[in-house]
């Protein structure tokens, strides 16, 4: 799977919805038609959830299935048929004993499963997946057509912490996969960009749009550059965008400004005083 790191790289992102009057495997083979529409990709990113849809809450356990489910042949099956790589956003997992996580997974340009990443921050906020789903205990980072890959999910774009892990792993690309309500748009842009300036890394930010029940979802996918520079953004409702990335310009962007080797690690921030300096 991995790619000399000098050649530019092509990644489409469909934003896609998943409404409420589309089944499963409806949507699925919606996506599919939609996968095979685009030609020389080098990595495609769906968003969260997409194929059940984040907020049917009340479907989650029916609609759970694992790696071997629906979904994930689908992906399979199209990236051996295409030769590209799919980051296929998130599914509701069935895991061991029974437990409901909200995974990623990564499918290489053979149509292999080669990282899967299971949702460390669930979100409880006017959302019922904290309740209903099981968090992550691994983070990984993995060789793929954009450099060394880590995957996040969503609300963990929220989390500094989490994302300095992965810098300090290696990670030259992060995906985003993502269910944003457009109620928070500002967040998103925001935060998505502090990212990739705070760690000189690629973020390939994919959310889902339209409606699911009473929530709008917020769109504005997009992928930024290692110094916070958008290179390419979709609107709010449904579209493929297809970018141009260039994985050096991770190395060239680090090289030209230091602030990761100017870093200290969590525990060296941990371990300093907490004294306000103050008394002498």
């Amino acid at each position: 799977m991995t790619q000399p790191p000098t050649a530019s790289r092509r990644v489409a992102l469909l934003q896609i919805a998943s409404p409420d009057s589309e089944s499963r495997a409806e949507r699925i083979t919606r996506v599919e038609d939609l996968l095979r529409q685009h030609t020389d990709i080098d990595l495609f990113v769906l968003p969260e959830l997409w194929s059940a849809g984040y907020f049917n809450f009340d479907r989650y356990a029916e609609l759970a299935e694992e790696l071997t489910g629906p979904t994930v042949t689908m992906a399979r099956r199209v990236a051996k048929d295409l030769g590209s790589a799919i980051h296929l956003g998130s599914i509701i997992e069935r895991g061991e004993n029974g437990a409901l996580h909200n995974t990623a997974v990564l499918i290489s340009a053979a149509g292999e499963v080669v990282q899967t990443y299971r949702k460390i921050h669930v979100f409880g906020y006017q959302s019922l997946e904290s309740q209903l789903l099981t968090p992550g205990v691994r983070l990984s980072v993995v060789a793929s057509p954009l450099g060394q890959l880590g995957s996040t999910t969503c609300y963990d774009l929220r989390f500094p912490g989490l994302w300095q892990e992965l810098s300090q792993r290696g990670a030259e690309t992060v995906v985003v996969p993502a269910a944003w309500p457009a109620a928070r748009r500002e967040h998103w842009t925001l935060l998505s960009q502090a990212r990739a300036v705070e760690h000189q890394l690629w973020i390939v930010a994919c959310n889902a749009c339209g409606s699911q029940g009473d929530v709008q979802l917020g769109g504005f996918s997009r992928v930024i550059d290692p110094s916070g520079r958008v290179v390419g953004e979709c609107g709010d409702g449904e579209e493929v965008l297809v970018v141009e990335i260039d994985p050096s310009r991770v190395a060239e962007v680090r090289g030209e400004f230091p602030v990761i080797s100017d870093r200290l690690s969590a525990q060296d921030y941990a371990a300093l005083s907490a004294s306000s300096g103050a008394a002498q």
